[in-house]
């Protein structure tokens, strides 16, 4: 009997279910007994599920970066330094860089498979600077390997704030919309205890902050997540703009001197 071992904590995993993948490939998912850590077998479906690196489905791309922007300015005004550099790791279309810039936090951008489209000017430089805080939101289900792409982020930066939507110590319903077998793109599951698990192994701490998540080397944040979600429907986030000097017409002069050099 073939013994699989889970990628985070190198416990025994057992078989979870079996279904298809992209409608047409038989693919095994497997939990940890340990840290409850979720993933396929080996994905071997993923060019063809990364043809287009945004997935048809995914129509809930502009009210998530919104949202997330929102959340993420009250974190970040309240719990670390906002006037030092930022990155929104795997950025998208550049979307989320974007929307905080016009806040006024120094956000940049990076992404090795999609195309920048909106944060254009402000991708990460190679000057090995470390940034205050890294953002990563809804890149943690894409992962084949979480311990090493999160030790790739720590080289960046010492705070990963985070989305990804966990689940409890057991197994989701094989209708669970979040396992995404439509476009196969989300092949790793996690629950809070795995996040534990990580941060123990890395040295890090861990804080669930409801929506977000965040893994850092020196932070801690005791903050009720139902506090952070009520401060965002109260508009709170537009409030922190009084004490925020938006970029979006610096952004527009730099821009326009550079295109004329």
């Amino acid at each position: 009997m073939e013994i699989i071992k889970c990628k985070i904590c190198d416990q025994n995993s057992d078989i979870a279910f079996v279904t298809k993948i992209l409608n047409k490939y038989d693919v095994k998912y497997y939990q940890c007994t340990a840290c409850g850590y979720l993933f396929t077998e080996k994905p071997f479906w993923l060019e063809e599920a990364y043809k287009n690196p945004i997935n048809l489905s995914d129509t809930g791309i502009m009210l998530r970066n919104i949202f997330f922007s929102r959340v993420a300015s009250i974190i970040l005004f309240f719990h670390f330094n906002r006037t030092k550099k930022f990155l929104d790791y795997a950025g998208g279309y550049g979307i989320f860089t974007r929307l905080m810039r016009d806040i006024g936090f120094d956000f940049y951008w990076h992404d090795d498979y999609t195309q920048n489209l909106l944060a254009r000017g402000f991708e990460m430089k190679n000057d090995h600077i470390k940034y205050e805080l890294l953002t990563a939101f809804e890149v943690f289900e894409h992962f084949e390997n979480p311990i090493q792409e999160i030790k790739k982020m720590l080289n960046l930066s010492d705070n990963i704030l985070f989305s990804t939507v966990t689940y409890s110590c057991k197994i989701p319903d094989i209708d669970w919309w979040y396992y995404g077998f439509d476009h196969g793109q989300h092949i790793s599951f996690y629950s809070t205890r795995t996040f534990e698990k990580i941060a123990s192994l890395l040295g890090l701490k861990y804080s669930n902050l409801g929506e977000l998540h965040l893994l850092s080397r020196n932070k801690k944040i005791n903050v009720n997540p139902i506090l952070i979600k009520i401060s965002v429907k109260a508009g709170l986030s537009s409030l922190l703009k009084i004490f925020m000097k938006s970029k979006t017409f610096s952004d527009h002069l730099l821009l326009k001197d550079n295109s004329v050099l």
